[in-house]
């Protein structure tokens, strides 16, 4: 299974630990999405800015 990840939320005026969060998740721009593989480490990063992405369950 993998997560389809978008942001929602601007990551400019949070902390520089979430910028970072959402820049190794793949996204730089409000509106994108991304399609990663469902593990402890992407649900750990996403529970890390759950404020700021949508996230959906994809079957491949």
């Amino acid at each position: 299974m993998k997560l389809k990840i978008t942001l929602i939320k601007s990551p400019i005026a949070s902390l520089p630990k979430h910028k970072a969060t959402v820049a190794a998740i793949g996204l730089k721009k409000v509106g994108q999405t991304v399609i990663r593989p469902d593990n402890a480490c992407v649900r750990g990063q996403i529970f890390a800015v759950k404020h700021m992405v949508k996230v959906e369950e994809v079957n491949e």
